[in-house]
């Protein structure tokens, strides 16, 4: 077996040692192509250069499908869109199970009521400061002042009316400020009573008239 392969002229068809760069016979290079190149060689070249460019562009191809599945938010390819049921389908569906909103009713809410003002609910008869609903003393030709209060005490301005029952025995001559106040004076000895009104409410006393 020779060491060294002998290499078969392109151009003339002989060969020689595959150390030499020319062919001693013809002067042709040693790559050159003739009319005897083998096909076989082209041939391999050929598939050499058609597999070189199939596998730059594989590589390229799935250079570019790895980094757009490797991006955020895109969904993957071999994972299958997920199928909710039919429930959350529906449920998912805007303005589903949504209850219609109401219309707000244009007509003014009522005011409530007034609270009604407060009446008198009773009266005493005061001579100063003392209570005199039973019945008090007054000589003929004296005059005593006597007033009379009222509960409750946010009543304002009550209609007040005094009355005698005998003005023989006494008189009953109402102040000019203050209707809350009397003057009674004593007339004839006796017995008589006084009476007075507050709104609806009613107080009397005796009034014993004395030399």
């Amino acid at each position: 077996m020779a060491i060294i392969n002998e290499i078969k002229c392109a151009r003339c068809d002989r060969k020689y040692s595959g150390v030499r760069s020319r062919c001693p016979y013809c002067g042709g290079r040693r790559n050159e192509h003739g009319k005897y190149t083998e096909g076989s060689d082209r041939d391999k070249i050929k598939m050499l250069v058609s597999i070189m460019i199939i596998a730059v562009f594989t590589i390229g191809a799935g250079f570019l499908f790895f980094t757009a599945d490797a991006s955020p938010g895109s969904p993957g390819p071999s994972s299958p869109p997920e199928i909710g049921s039919p429930e959350e389908d529906v449920v998912s569906q805007p303005g589903h199970n949504q209850q219609p909103t109401e219309t707000p009713d244009d007509t003014e809410t009522p005011e409530p009521p007034p609270t009604p003002p407060p009446v008198v609910t009773s009266a005493t008869i005061r001579y100063g400061t003392s209570p005199r609903n039973e019945e008090f003393t007054v000589k003929v030709g004296e005059t005593v002042e006597i007033n009379v209060i009222w509960r409750p005490e946010g009543v304002t301005d009550p209609v007040i009316r005094w009355t005698s029952s005998d003005e023989e025995k006494f008189q009953v001559v109402p102040t000019q400020l203050d209707q809350m106040k009397v003057n009674v004076t004593g007339i004839g000895v006796g017995t008589g009573t006084l009476t007075v009104y507050v709104d609806d409410i009613e107080q009397s006393c005796t009034v014993h008239v004395t030399r």
